[in-house]
């Protein structure tokens, strides 16, 4: 286990190293920052005196050098937008990403999988053959089109749900979050729903096939002949050995929701990460563009690293070495 925690830590830097230099370079190239803080009608001077504010006289190798230093220690500049540190920025935005992706992912596990397990055990039942035709569905269809059906039926057609904002937000646990409200869950279920429903069609679809493979197994129909309940048999002995491929799809996922909210966020006006992008790339704002991809990039990483480690419990045969 040591050993493999060692191999990943090499492998992260590796990856944030290689991941460093192609922030630097695409945002070197990203139109010129400086417009953006002086007047309309600057004189050279004032351009010239925040071209060196920015440190953009200097040559690239030696912005590139200030860059790393000033990374590792989680100094990413000041927001041109917001005069406030990048970072910190998306720090703050961060919960209510991962409030979003937290119900969405709720919603696939727990609708993606039992639907899984019970078309891939009965999959010429009519209700299996429904739910497959769900799943196509949903994976069929773009997000930003399910948000607006959402949208126009429950927020304009029903009126029973809001379809802009957070809500309102309570501290629990000392966070911020609007979990802890029910006007919070109301304005939650619309783009959960949205983000969720393309990954229930994929967990569907995945857990059909591992259980329809495992069914076929001996030490099923063994299990069956000695009599053990159907329902043990299916959530007990089979979807076990279905998991595997599922936790590995789910992991990425996570990442893939928390990093790639965008659309979403910004069809309900979401004040998460995904928002601030949008925004920080509409305005150039290199420093929170560097800031969002390096913190993007730690976090698949470190999600890959706990999905390695939930394999030896799902299934202790795996050598990790």
């Amino acid at each position: 286990m040591f050993r493999f925690i060692v191999k990943r830590m090499g492998q992260l830097f590796l990856v944030l190293f290689a991941v460093s230099i192609i922030v630097f370079v695409f945002t070197s190239v990203m139109g010129n920052p400086v417009y953006l803080m002086v007047r309309e009608n600057a004189t050279e001077a004032e351009i010239q005196a925040v071209t060196q504010y920015l440190g953009l006289d200097k040559p690239l190798p030696v912005q590139y050098g200030i860059f790393v230093k000033n990374s590792l220690s989680g100094d990413f500049g000041k927001s041109y937008m917001y005069h406030l540190p990048a970072l910190g920025l998306i720090v703050e935005r961060f919960p209510a990403t991962l409030e979003i992706v937290s119900v969405a992912l709720l919603l696939s596990a727990f609708i993606g999988i039992p639907l899984g397990v019970i078309s891939g055990a009965y999959p010429k039942n009519p209700f299996s053959k429904g739910v497959m035709a769900f799943s196509i569905a949903g994976i069929s269809m773009p997000s930003f089109w399910i948000g607006m059906v959402l949208i126009f039926f429950f927020g304009i057609f029903l009126g029973v749900l809001p379809v802009s904002g957070r809500g309102e937000t309570a501290e629990f646990l000392g966070i911020s979050t609007s979990l802890a409200t029910s006007d919070g869950w109301k304005h939650i279920l619309l783009p959960a729903v949205t983000l969720a429903l393309g990954n229930i069609a994929t967990i569907i679809r995945l857990t059909r096939s591992g259980m329809q493979e495992n069914m076929r197994q001996d030490y099923v129909k063994f299990a069956r002949a000695k009599g053990v309940p159907r329902r043990k048999v299916l959530f007990g002995h089979a979807l076990k050995n279905t998991l595997i491929p599922v936790v590995t799809i789910f992991g990425l996922q996570m990442g893939s929701l928390i990093a790639f909210t965008t659309i979403t966020e910004t069809i309900f006006a979401w004040p998460g990460m995904g928002k601030l992008l949008i925004d920080a790339i509409n305005s150039a704002d290199r420093p929170i563009i560097a800031a969002y991809i390096l913190f993007v990039a730690v976090m698949f990483v470190f999600i890959n690293f706990v999905v390695d480690i939930m394999y030896v419990f799902i299934d202790p045969r795996i050598d990790l070495q």
